[in-house]
C-alpha cells in the first residue's frame, strides 16, 4: 500500500473513531496530494509515488512548524496548540530521521572521500552529503554539521 493510500485509509479511520482532529490533518494531506496531482498535470484521482508523497508531507509538515512559529510570536497560544496537534499527526507519515551523531558521521566521510579541505568547497560538500542522507534529516540540521566541520 503506497503512503498515499495509506492516508485515503487513514480519512476512513478518523471519520470512524470520529477523531476530529486528525480528520482534519489527513484531509488536507491528501488535499495537498491533489494539488500536487494537479500541479504536475495529471488526474487528481491518481495515486502519488511515495517519493513524491513524503516531499508533499515534508512540505505540510514545515508549514506547520512555520504556522507555530508565527503564533507564538503573536501570543496565539491557543492556535499553537491546534497545530502542533496537526504537526504530531503529520509526523506520524514521515520516515525516522537521522540523528546528528549520523550525520556527523556521513559528512566526515564524504569530506574525506572528496579531499575538501576549506570553506570554498562548503557547498560541494553540502551538496553530496544531502544525496547521500536523501531526505532522512531536516536540512538545517545537515547545514549546522557540515558547517561545524570548517
Amino acid at each position: 500500500m503506497t503512503l498515499h493510500q495509506q492516508i485515503k485509509e487513514e480519512i476512513k479511520k478518523a471519520m470512524l473513531a470520529k477523531d476530529a482532529n486528525k480528520l482534519r490533518t489527513v484531509r488536507s494531506i491528501s488535499a495537498a496530494f491533489t494539488n500536487e496531482l494537479v500541479a504536475k498535470r495529471r488526474k487528481p484521482d491518481e495515486i502519488l509515488s511515495d517519493e513524491d508523497a513524503i516531499a508533499v508531507i515534508k512540505r505540510q509538515a514545515k508549514q506547520r512548524k512555520d504556522s507555530i512559529e508565527q503564533f507564538k510570536a503573536g501570543g496565539r497560544n491557543d492556535l499553537v496548540e491546534v497545530e502542533e496537534k496537526e504537526l504530531a499527526i503529520i509526523e506520524t507519515f514521515l520516515p525516522a530521521q537521522m540523528s546528528r551523531e549520523d550525520i556527523q558521521k556521513i559528512a566526515e566521510a564524504k569530506k574525506t572521500e572528496l579531499g575538501i579541505s576549506d570553506k570554498t568547497k562548503f557547498g560541494q560538500l553540502m551538496g553530496a552529503v544531502t544525496k547521500e542522507i536523501k531526505g532522512q534529516a531536516d536540512g538545517n540540521l545537515v547545514k549546522e554539521v557540515v558547517e561545524s566541520l570548517f
